[in-house]
C-alpha cells in the first residue's frame, strides 16, 4: 500500500494543513514528514504557533490533511469512512490531554469505563477492566470519587487510565504535565515511561517543556509547520 517501513504505526507523508480565514490562507503544517515506529517514545516540541496542535490532530487521526497522506498502521485514513476511522482510532489510540477532560458527574471508575462503551464491551467487563487499570496506577481507593474530589495529579492518573481502557497500541499525550506541579509531573512521566518500557506502548507526546521531553527516546522539533531538527535521547 506504499506504507514504507512495516514497523511504523503512524506515518505522516508530506502533510499540509491549510486553514482559510476569510480571504487569508494559513498553512499550519507545511509538508510535515513524521514516522513513529511501534514501541517508540517520541516527543514533539516547538514554539507557540509552530503547528504542534495541528500535528497532534494528524497523529491522532482527528483531522484530515489538506494535502499529503496520514497512515494509521497500514490504513490511509482518507480512505476510511468517519465511522470506520472512529472505530480504528478508538482501538488503536488512547488520548491524554492537558485539561484532563474528565466528566465531573462520573466517578473515576465510570470515566475510565466510558471509552469501552463505544467499543461494545459489556458492562461487567468494563467494570473489571477499569478497576484493574485504576489499581495498577495506584488509585484503587479512589474508584468512586468524582474528579472534583481528586487532586490534579490523581485526575491526570484517571485520564491515563481512561486512555488505556481499550488497550490501545499508541498513547497520544498533549502537554500531559501542563497543569501539574513539577513533582507530580515527574510522577506522571514515570507512569508513561513504565507503559513504554514494560507494556511496549508507543508514546507520542507534545510538550513545550525540555525537562519533560528528555523522558522520550527521540525529540522532533517543529517550526513553521515542519520538522526542523531531530534528537535521539536514549536507546
Amino acid at each position: 500500500m506504499g506504507f514504507g517501513v512495516k514497523e511504523a504505526i503512524i506515518k505522516l507523508d508530506n502533510v499540509w494543513k491549510t486553514y482559510e480565514m476569510g480571504e487569508v490562507k494559513v498553512n499550519a503544517l507545511r509538508g510535515l514528514n513524521l514516522e513513529i515506529k511501534k514501541g517508540e517514545f517520541v516527543a514533539i516540541m516547538g514554539p507557540s504557533g509552530s503547528g504542534k496542535s495541528t500535528a497532534v490532530n494528524m497523529v491522532g487521526s482527528l483531522d484530515m490533511p489538506t494535502r499529503g497522506k496520514v497512515y494509521l498502521e497500514e490504513h490511509d485514513i482518507s480512505r476510511l469512512s468517519e465511522s470506520e476511522l472512529a472505530q480504528l482510532r478508538g482501538r488503536k489510540i488512547g488520548f491524554i490531554f492537558q485539561q484532563f477532560n474528565l466528566i465531573n458527574t462520573l466517578t473515576a471508575l465510570e470515566n475510565v469505563a466510558l471509552p469501552m462503551v463505544f467499543q461494545g464491551i459489556n458492562k461487567e467487563e468494563r467494570g473489571k477492566r477499569a478497576t484493574r487499570i485504576l489499581d495498577k496506577i495506584g488509585l484503587a481507593d479512589r474508584l468512586h470519587h468524582r474528579p472534583t474530589e481528586l487532586s490534579g495529579g490523581q485526575q491526570q492518573r484517571v485520564a491515563i487510565a481512561r486512555a488505556l481502557a481499550n488497550e490501545p497500541d499508541v498513547i497520544l499525550a498533549d502537554e500531559p504535565t501542563g497543569n501539574l506541579d513539577s513533582v507530580t509531573g515527574e510522577t506522571v512521566m514515570g507512569f508513561l515511561e513504565e507503559l513504554n518500557k514494560k507494556e511496549s506502548k508507543t508514546i507520542v507526546m507534545v510538550t513545550h517543556d525540555a525537562n519533560v521531553a528528555h523522558h522520550a527516546h527521540r525529540i522532533e522539533f517543529l517550526k513553521d509547520g515542519a520538522i526542523v531538527k531531530s534528537k535521539n535521547n536514549k536507546i
